[in-house]
């Protein structure tokens, strides 16, 4: 088989990124493709040439399979790197390559085939010796069929995307009652992000880890494993730290998966790399699904290995056989990493878009990223911004390094995860490895600093809405300098803030003046040399990628309206799937209003409380910003 000169990369943003830099450190030629929301994104920047493949729906751009071989053959590629996600474990798309002459970075149609249908993958493995979760894996796909299917499975259930993956299209259901509008939506869902509405019904195993083996195999007839990892905080099914090796697995148990995996690739004739997934509980493991692509998590892989695996696939892709035997294979030390998303998480984890205005990035830590200052996030593809990964000497040294990049992480104003990750590196449970799959991550902030207090106070204060502070404050003038007393109030904390400012519009705190300044709103201060920003969205302050829903507690001072009192407000920019209830019709409290979804994941609106539908102020595919009132009501 020939080399690989000229690879085009299906795919884009962060993965694009990665692939193009041990492309170009192989002296191999890259083009990129993109859509029309991508324009000017880092990895078309970065590739030797970029083509448009179409509109930002990813539908219509990065899912078609036509676009992506047209631009391939006129840009005189010999060979496809699908990355991780879009046509990555698409069986048509490989043969489609095939035919065309061109080589597909990653496994024979045959294998994607094989493992991409999650219940005939179960059916191959059971045969092969490997234990499955008890659930329904049947063709009968009828509502009735499932539901009779789903009385025989012991509750907590999950339904799951025949065709998915990457957390996509599952739900937790704990009662048969909510059993309809799950399934509904993990069908709409499935159909949206792979095409295939089919689903399958397994038992939701409690308290369980989430173990990964990565394999790779050449066209020789050789496979290896290289190690595993361990992805077990999760939040909606997938993953946000990832670590390897797996801590704390028994030598035997670590063996017989790594077995498994390899015995269960050569099964199916694979090439390539591929990830079997386990959900571990005690000694006992069980087969979930075998990803045939390169997994999101591959960096901490290559952090204790050594190894390059994009490398590995450029290299077995154009026949060369593998470059160790098992035997060679070493781990050194430990590897963590978190995945950086745009999102709210005190909102339940809801994806979040938005310009980034200012981006840092900090040392020690590998940065695999595909945006950077002025990019914007929009809501077309998944939230992930960057990866962050540590390697060190032992699991406690890499949780303590990726914890202080994460503390030095500079990412304004989109709201973000970072927060979060820090304290997870710390958290007692995942220092103790006594977490699982089911480990409720926590949402609530840490207590805010006194920058976030000091910003509240000035985006509440009623002289904040533009006019002159020397002419509106409410307080007292002493020496050419006002005050002004404000009591705020975060969840149980109450404070009063005494604000005082000079002639200069500069606010003092903590011994010091500072400049600051106000538009709409947004509010920026000047501290430590840089200025800090931070919005005001809906009922609550966004600072530093987390939120603080801060109360202005004087009775006469008017806060910003919380107008969830009086309408179902669009938690994020999306775009509207269905609409549920119609005009004059009564809703109950938690009733299902308007089914959003943004970057691949739906997302239900729910009445805030019973009242009667007045307006509705959207429909099917209409694309909704974030604050919009989507279904006003009025009371019963």
């Amino acid at each position: 088989m020939s080399p690989i000169r000229r690879l085009l990369i299906a795919n884009r943003g962060e993965i694009a990124c990665r692939i193009i830099r041990t492309a170009h450190a192989l002296g191999i030629h890259t083009i990129a493709v993109y859509s029309e929301a991508d324009e000017g994104a880092l990895h078309t920047l970065l590739a030797d040439e970029a083509w448009p493949i179409g509109p930002a729906a990813a539908r219509e751009s990065y899912l078609d399979h036509e676009k992506i071989l047209e631009v391939a053959r006129a840009a005189c590629a010999d060979a496809v790197h699908p990355g991780y996600g879009f046509l990555s474990e698409n069986d048509r798309f490989a043969e489609a390559l095939e035919q065309a002459g061109l080589i597909f970075v990653g496994p024979p149609a045959s294998a994607i085939r094989a493992m991409g249908d999650k219940a005939g993958a179960k059916a191959l493995m059971a045969a092969a010796g490997l234990p499955l979760m008890p659930g329904y894996h049947g063709e009968d796909q009828s509502e009735s069929t499932l539901l009779a299917e789903a009385r025989h499975i012991p509750l907590p259930l999950l339904i799951k995307a025949a065709a998915g993956g990457g957390g996509k299209g599952m739900r937790r259901v704990d009662s048969l009652e909510a059993l309809p509008e799950a399934l509904a939506s993990v069908r709409r869902e499935a159909a949206s992000a792979f095409g295939d509405d089919r689903v399958l019904l397994e038992r939701y195993l409690e308290r369980a880890r989430h173990v990964e083996v990565q394999i790779f195999a050449d066209r020789h007839g050789r496979a290896i494993y290289l190690g595993d990892r361990d992805c077990s905080l999760q939040r909606r099914h997938q993953k946000v730290i990832e670590e390897a090796p797996a801590p704390s697995l028994p030598d035997a148990l670590r063996r017989a998966m790594g077995e498994a995996s390899v015995a269960a690739a050569r099964a199916i004739g694979y090439v390539g790399a591929g990830t079997m997934e386990f959900l571990v509980s005690g000694d006992d493991f069980y087969f979930m699904e075998m990803n045939t692509r390169l997994q999101v998590e591959h960096p901490v892989t290559e952090c204790v290995t050594g190894q390059d695996l994009v490398a590995w696939q450029l290299s077995v892709a154009q026949g060369d056989p593998l470059p160790l035997t098992q035997e060679q294979v070493r781990i050194d030390g430990h590897a963590v990493e978190a995945r950086l998303y745009a999102e709210d998480v005190a909102a339940g984890f809801l994806p979040a878009s938005g310009t980034i205005e200012a981006l840092h990035w900090p040392g020690g830590v590998r940065i695999d990223t595909g945006v950077r200052t002025g990019d914007t996030i929009t809501p077309y593809y998944d939230p992930m911004i960057a990866k962050l990964i540590a390697h060190g000497r032992d699991r406690a040294d890499a949780l303590a390094q990726l914890g202080a990049a994460l503390d030095a992480l500079t990412l304004t104003p989109l709201s973000h995860n970072g927060a979060l990750l820090a304290r997870l590196c710390r958290e007692p449970e995942v220092l103790a490895m006594t977490h699982h799959t089911q480990w409720p991550l926590p949402t609530t902030s840490t207590s805010p600093d006194e920058l976030a207090w000091l910003a509240a106070a000035l985006l509440l204060m009623p002289e904040a809405k533009g006019n002159d502070p020397w002419q509106r404050y409410r307080g007292f003038r002493l020496g050419g300098q006002e005050e002004l007393l404000l009591t705020l109030q975060l969840g149980e904390a109450r404070r009063t803030l005494t604000l005082i400012f000079d002639r200069r519009r500069h606010v003092a705190w903590q011994g010091q003046w500072l400049p600051w300044r106000r538009e709409g709103q947004r509010l920026q201060l000047f501290v430590d040399g840089r200025w800090h920003t931070q919005e005001w969205r809906g009922t609550a302050l966004y600072l530093a990628g987390e939120r603080f829903p801060f109360i202005l507690c004087q009775p006469d001072l008017d806060p910003l309206d919380d107008e969830a009192a009086h309408g179902a407000i669009a938690p994020m920019h999306a775009m509207v799937v269905e609409v549920l209830v119609r005009t004059g019709e009564p809703v109950e409290k938690g009733q299902p209003l308007v089914v959003l979804e943004a970057m691949k994941m739906e997302h239900t609106l729910r009445a805030p409380d019973a009242g009667r539908v007045a307006a509705i102020h959207c429909a099917h595919g209409d694309q909704v910003s974030q604050g919009m009132t989507l279904v006003s009501f009025e009371e019963a």
